[in-house]
Order: structure tokens, then sequence, then C-alpha cells
């Protein structure tokens, strides 16, 4: 019987769920345990000093519960906090930038790709620099006729616009995805990159998949949204084969199972439990189970 990883997720509150959600749907073989920050979210307006110290926290408390991969589920911690983690944990981590970068470019047609992310993420130029690595790295646009043009040096991949959202996160974990305010808003953050004329647009915030039929309704058919998530996906699945052989070559210690009951998530967050609760049974349309308060930092 092949063994269950288990994986450490984190994000500010509910928008980490999109990534998990992706991760059980397929990846059958692992378990997750999610920590949602849910008293100290939004982090979009916190300084990088305390994203680093409220990631450290948090991945301290992972490693605590047995996780063998941490994944940073926020794109503001990934942006900021993720290379600190990285050196100071031995434990492999994934954050949301690289690989959600990554997919715009293969996905993108025009070359023409804008982002939404909250005002730090924006800020930190990271979804920038992380589409010109990977153009440098190798990747390359599925569509021939763009990646001919690029090739040959006419036709350019950048992040064409980057626009902050900061009311998203808070409409969100209020349960207001799908409200009449939180289409007004959305008009409003997308009308400068309809301006700009991209054709591909970066979730560049967990919480922001629960805005996409809102996305859609608005940005219309000529506009692809790439949810960072499925790359993420993709890119731990690599990760755990790894790990998987690093064990059998005795590289790397293998680690107790986890546990003798079954199961496939646990859920702890900072803040209200039942709130926590509420709010994503309502985004994820299905039941979450027990949810325990964990005080960080005291």
């Amino acid at each position: 019987m092949k063994k269950q990883r288990v994986i450490g997720m984190f994000d500010s509150g509910v928008g980490g769920l999109t990534v998990m959600r992706e991760i059980l749907e397929q990846l059958l073989d692992v378990r997750i345990v999610y920590f949602g920050d849910t008293a100290r979210v939004p982090y979009g307006n916190r300084s990088r000093e305390e994203l680093i110290r409220f990631g450290e926290e948090i991945a301290t408390f992972l490693i605590g519960q047995g996780a063998e991969v941490i994944v940073v589920a926020c794109n503001t911690s990934s942006a900021t906090a993720l290379p600190v983690l990285r050196e100071r944990f031995d434990v492999p981590m994934i954050g949301m930038v690289e690989p959600g970068a990554r997919l715009a470019v293969e996905k993108t047609i025009a070359g023409r790709i804008g982002l939404i992310a909250t005002e730090t993420t924006v800020r930190s130029k990271a979804y920038s620099t992380a589409v010109s690595r990977a153009l440098a790295k190798g990747c390359l646009p599925e569509d021939p006729t763009l990646r001919e043009s690029w090739q040959q040096g006419e036709q350019p991949i950048t992040l064409t616009k980057a626009q902050g959202c900061p009311l998203f996160v808070p409409l969100i974990e209020a349960g207001l995805s799908n409200s009449s305010e939180a289409r007004g808003i959305a008009k409003t953050y997308l009308t400068p990159l309809h301006a700009a004329g991209i054709d591909t647009l970066i979730l560049g915030c967990t919480h922001y998949p629960f805005l996409e039929p809102v996305l859609k309704e608005i940005l219309g058919k000529d506009v692809l949204i790439v949810d960072p998530a499925l790359a993420v996906v993709k890119e731990l699945k690599i990760l755990l084969q790894h790990l998987d052989e690093w064990e059998r070559s005795g590289l790397v210690e293998s680690l107790p199972a986890f546990g003798k009951k079954p199961w496939r998530a646990r859920y702890y967050v900072s803040g209200d439990p039942e709130l926590f609760k509420q709010v994503g049974n309502t985004l994820l349309q299905e039941p979450i189970g027990q949810v325990e308060q964990v005080i960080l930092g005291e």
C-alpha cells in the first residue's frame, strides 16, 4: 500500500481551500493539514516582516502536525515571505507565484498577460519577475503562432497590467462572492485590464477563484482566466514522486505514519472556527468537517 503523504497548507483565510480542493481531487494518496490565519486576515496590507513572522509560526505548527511538504497557498506570502521560509526550514515548500506565471506563459495567445492580486503582491512585482524567469528558463506558449513570433523577437510576452484588488478578500471572507457588491467592485477593478488589452488573466490570490463566475461574466470569452492552483498541483505531483524516490534510495528519512484513523483533511484556524466552517462550506458547497482554533505567536 502506497504511503499517504501529509501536505501542510496555509493561507490568510478560506482562499487556500481552492488549492486544497484541486489537490484532493487530483492526488488521492495525500492528506492535508490546513491552517487558515483568519485572526490576521487580510494579508494584503501586511508588511514583509509581519508576513515572514506569520509564515514561520504557521510552518512550525504544520511541521509539528506531520507535514512533509508545505504549500504556501497565499500569493502575498509566496511573493514576499517564501524565499526566507525556504532558507529557514528544511521541509520542501511550493508557492503560488512561479507555477502561476509558468501556466500563464503557456496559455497566453497574444502575449498580453494581466494580473489581479493584493496590493502587496502587485507592489512586489513578483509575478512580472516570474513571467520573465519562466521565459528565460525555456517555458513557451502552447500557441504555435505566438511561440514562433516570440522566438523570432517579433512579439513580446509580458505581464502587461497588474491590478490591486483590496476589497475582494474581505468580500469573499464575508461570503459575498456572488453578490451585487462583488459585481460592482469587480467591474471597477477589471476596467483597466480590459483597456490594456489583456488576453490572459492570472488570479493572483487564492481567494479569487471563488469570484471566477463573476469575473468570466464581466471579461467575456476573449480573456482566459488562469488559476495557479492547477499548476501547483502539477508541481506537487513531481515533488512527491521525488520524495518517494529519495526515501527508497535512503537520501531522506521516512517519517512515521500520521495517526491510525483514516482522514483526508484537518482544519485549523487562528480565528473563529465556526465562521471559517460556515464560509468554507458555502464556498466549497460541501462540508469541510471539524475546525479547531489554534492561537499562534503567544
